[in-house]
């Protein structure tokens, strides 16, 4: 019965009409995103500017990157976005929706978290650069409480006011989507344990976050992948007219970009690609890994 079921005209249908539906995207897919990967792949392998002749290098462009500091430098301040600012982003989120599930106006309250996510980039590097400037705000309010003001922008402190930044803007964006996984968890198992004496926090921890939790897995695979390509606001927190910034400040993305786009050099785009496709390949494995640590069995029973 089972095989005639599965032989049967509905599924011969389908059979015929799977591939011409999904052959447009699978063709969409490849022209835009598996046809630059190969193409940098292949230029990884060579020495290239961009308008001479390319010129044979086999793996000489990866040795570059595992003996450059400054791409031992980029890891490590990647490294740091994705795991300390993925932790701080996500420990302020569940805070967040904590607060915002018992708050009456939390529908505002969200609306407010979310408007860092509106703002451009080039705006919070204007901010920054008028408030935390020697003679800027902070630092006449430092000085009147008689503190000797850090040098916020300085090339040993950016880095740090960086990630502060990424967390300030992420936490509300990531905070709205775990909100909307919360609004769909059924209020009589929020009130069952309030009967048994649970707190707040025993709530969140034994109610929210388990049924949430596909929601969680889905943000920590974002901050993943969008931690890899923090790029713009290095680039007007840590640059200026003179260049590009620190390379103490520098991320992945950022030395592709250096890389292929030097201030006082001739272009390397065959050392830029090999950094991109290092990138590509870390933040793939980041995310199966993660996949795989966060995998849990669904939870029924929620309706």
């Amino acid at each position: 019965m089972a095989a005639t079921r599965r032989n049967g005209p509905l599924e011969r249908q389908r059979a015929r009409l799977y591939w011409p539906f999904l052959a447009p995207a699978l063709l969409v897919y490849g022209l835009l995103f598996l046809a630059p990967i190969a193409y940098s792949a292949w230029t990884s392998l060579y020495r290239w500017d961009g308008m001479g002749e390319m010129q044979w290098k086999g793996l000489d462009n990866y040795r570059v990157l595992w003996h450059d500091p400054a791409f031992a430098t980029s890891i490590g301040n990647t490294l740091k976005i994705l795991v300390v600012g993925g932790l701080i982003t996500f420990l302020c989120s569940f805070l967040l929706t904590l607060l915002l599930r018992e708050m009456r106006a939390k529908f505002f309250a969200r609306s407010v978290l979310f408007f860092p996510n509106l703002v451009n980039a080039m705006v919070f590097g204007a901010v920054a650069g008028f408030l935390f400037s020697p003679d800027g705000p902070v630092n006449v309010v430092l000085g009147w409480l008689g503190v000797d003001a850090p040098k916020w922008l300085g090339s040993d402190n950016v880095f740090a006011l960086i990630i502060a930044t990424l967390i300030w803007t992420a936490t509300g964006y990531y905070t709205t989507i775990i909100m909307a996984a919360v609004d769909q968890i059924p209020p009589y198992l929020y009130e069952a344990a309030a009967l048994e004496g649970a707190t707040a926090w025993q709530r969140l921890r034994h109610v929210t976050i388990p049924l949430a939790w596909d929601v969680i897995t889905v943000c920590a695979v974002l901050w993943t992948v969008s931690s890899v390509k923090v790029f713009e606001l290095i680039l007007l927190f840590g640059g200026g007219n003179a260049g590009n910034p620190p390379a103490q400040t520098w991320t992945t993305a950022v030395y592709v970009y250096t890389a292929a786009f030097p201030t006082s050099s001739v272009p390397r785009l065959g050392l830029a690609s090999a950094a991109a496709l290092v990138s590509l390949v870390m933040v793939g494995l980041f995310t199966v890994l993660l996949r795989r640590i966060m995998r849990r069995e669904p939870i029924q029973g929620m309706s």
